[in-house]
């Protein structure tokens, strides 16, 4: 089982339990998931369809309530807050992807990453810069101005990925965000999201059934009747071990 507890953790879980209701039936999908993740850290979450992937990030990020244990963001226990305290928690210190890029049509790229800063109260002007600051970091500045129509899958969904990051999130929390594209676009983006969060000091947990990219990155934690069990070394970390 995964459980590297310690001071500095940006997101640990500790116990955490989810159960749903199902024809009278309850349904144990989290059964004392216990995880943390370090500022700079990226993680791959692996396991079967139906393991409970979604479900253990949407509980990370405060979308849904454990039934038992605790979720903690910089420290600070979050699973027992109100809604209001977790609506505010997810807008400043989480980042979600997905993976599909969700991104406005109506909007252009610049204006999709600004969207989340306006709403967390940053004026048009400094929203505007540090979208295109942000975008810059993923090769887009030239593609700021258009619309998610007239960019490539790969193009949206780092639009996407540097969306997730407008609000200066502590974590960062992805859902298969490169199972839409081909895999040599996934490689492109998956290297930008790596890059990415060891610049910004990010602690990151990507779910993806691609084997090869999550060997890309630092470990490969595996949701298994419930539980985490860290399956797999990271190949960095396999290659300096020969």
């Amino acid at each position: 089982m995964s459980d590297r507890r310690g001071a500095g953790a940006a997101l640990e879980l500790r116990g955490v339990i989810r159960t749903y209701k199902q024809a009278g039936v309850m349904l144990p999908v989290l059964r004392g998931v216990a995880l943390a993740l370090r500022p700079g850290e990226i993680a791959a979450l692996v396991g079967p369809s139906g393991a409970g992937k979604s479900t253990l990030l949407h509980t990370a990020g405060l979308l849904e309530r454990p039934d038992g244990g605790e979720v903690l963001l910089d420290g600070r226990e979050c699973g027992g807050m109100s809604d209001g305290q977790r609506t505010e928690i997810r807008r400043g210190r989480l980042g979600f992807v997905y993976q599909f890029h969700h991104l406005l049509p109506e909007f252009s790229a610049v204006e999709n990453v600004m969207l989340p800063q306006m709403i967390a109260g940053a004026g048009k002007a400094k929203a505007r810069a540090h979208a295109q600051e942000l975008l810059a970091m993923v090769g887009l500045s030239e593609r700021a101005d258009h619309r998610p129509a007239r960019l490539s899958g790969g193009e949206q969904q780092r639009v996407a990925l540097v969306r997730a990051l407008a609000n200066s999130p502590s974590v960062l929390l992805g859902d298969e965000p490169t199972g839409n594209l081909d895999i040599h676009t996934a490689e492109d983006v998956m290297g930008a999201l790596i890059d990415i969060v060891r610049r910004t000091r990010l602690a990151a947990l990507i779910a993806t059934h691609n084997l090869d990219l999550a060997r890309r990155m630092d470990r490969i934690l595996s949701l298994e009747e419930g539980v985490i069990v860290e399956r797999t070394a990271p190949a960095r970390q396999a290659e300096a071990a020969r």
